[in-house]
């Protein structure tokens, strides 16, 4: 097991800096953003997978031969079996790959429920502050003459909320693409999407990475809404509402509007401008099919080398 525990440890390696670097450089994303947006959930989940993998099959050496055989080996001496040549960098490796996998299973499950919490307590305010909007069901008006917009996911019943000061400041093709881009967050469900990066930001602070996959992936799913509201007005219109809004001081609605709300950064706005504005062509299909096939081909590798060798043995003695 030690090669794969090499070939793990390099591929996390890779995932964990070189190919997002490269990924969050390029240009193509904004050309297919769902694809892009496929391809960073790729390398996050390959990413923990082979960091995981690499410590628990360089622990599980000394127990067995492949993964399968190593854990039943470490059951083994749970029940009282005896094992050689268990070093301290083997158990070092074993209680990593336990501690690691733990924190950001922990971390996922408190993000989950502290947004669950704000969403619930959001909720209520804005019953208490907002309005119902006439032949408009599941959207609410509050009266503030700040330009706001966001969407709040719900278990039972989800809500567009924007504001008085919004419906003054847009036309009303500005104001329904506006509307059209928050639902479109609800309905693609981009705040389960945000949930998982976001926690993955909180169990691991101090790695650059995922913050910078945090802000990429907050820019995709914004641009995938902005794709919904361009089928129901023109570009130059869905424009010029981001960049009159901007330009207002709209904080930046994102799926989870409890959690730390950032004003649209010039960097985020400009992007989204330019890009409704720039003659914007779609990745080509062969293209788009080549990102899709090495966004599996990750979380293939690292299944692979985990689990082929026990299969072969299987093979093996069934021959």
């Amino acid at each position: 097991m030690l090669t794969a525990s090499i070939a793990l440890a390099l591929l996390a390696i890779a995932l964990a800096w070189p190919v997002p670097l490269a990924l969050s450089a390029a240009s193509w994303p904004s050309r297919a953003p769902a694809t892009a947006l496929l391809l960073w959930q790729s390398i996050a989940l390959a990413g923990g997978l082979s960091m995981i993998g690499a410590l628990l099959t360089y622990g599980l050496i000394p127990f067995g031969d492949d993964l399968v055989g190593g854990l039943l080996g470490l059951a083994g001496v749970a029940a009282g079996d005896t094992v050689d040549r268990v070093s301290l960098l083997h158990v070092f490796a074993l209680t990593g790959a336990v501690l690691l996998g733990g924190h950001l299973l922990l971390n996922l499950a408190l993000t989950a429920d502290r947004a669950r919490r704000q969403r619930q307590r959001h909720r209520r305010l804005v019953d208490l502050l907002s309005s119902p909007v006439p032949d408009s069901p599941g959207s609410r008006m509050l009266d503030t003459a700040a330009p706001v917009a966001y969407c709040l996911p719900g278990t039972g019943r989800s809500l567009t909320v924007f504001s008085a000061g919004l419906v003054d400041l847009l036309s009303a093709d500005e104001l329904r693409a506006v509307i059209e881009h928050e639902k479109a967050h609800l309905d693609q469900r981009h705040h389960l999407v945000l949930l998982a990066f976001r926690a993955w930001n909180a169990s691991l602070p101090w790695f650059p990475i995922a913050s910078r996959a945090r802000r990429e992936v907050g820019l995709l799913v914004e641009m995938l809404a902005d794709d919904r509201a361009r089928r129901v007005v023109p570009d130059q219109t869905l424009a010029t509402a981001i960049a009159l809004v901007a330009g207002a001081g709209e904080q930046r609605p994102t799926a989870e509007p409890d959690d730390i709300v950032e004003q649209a950064s010039p960097a985020e706005v400009t992007a989204r401008v330019r890009r409704l504005l720039g003659g914007h062509r779609a990745l080509p299909f062969p293209a788009r099919g080549a990102v899709v096939a090495a966004a599996a081909g990750l979380l293939v590798v690292p299944t692979v080398l985990l689990l082929a060798p026990a299969v072969a043995g299987i093979g093996g003695l069934a021959l």
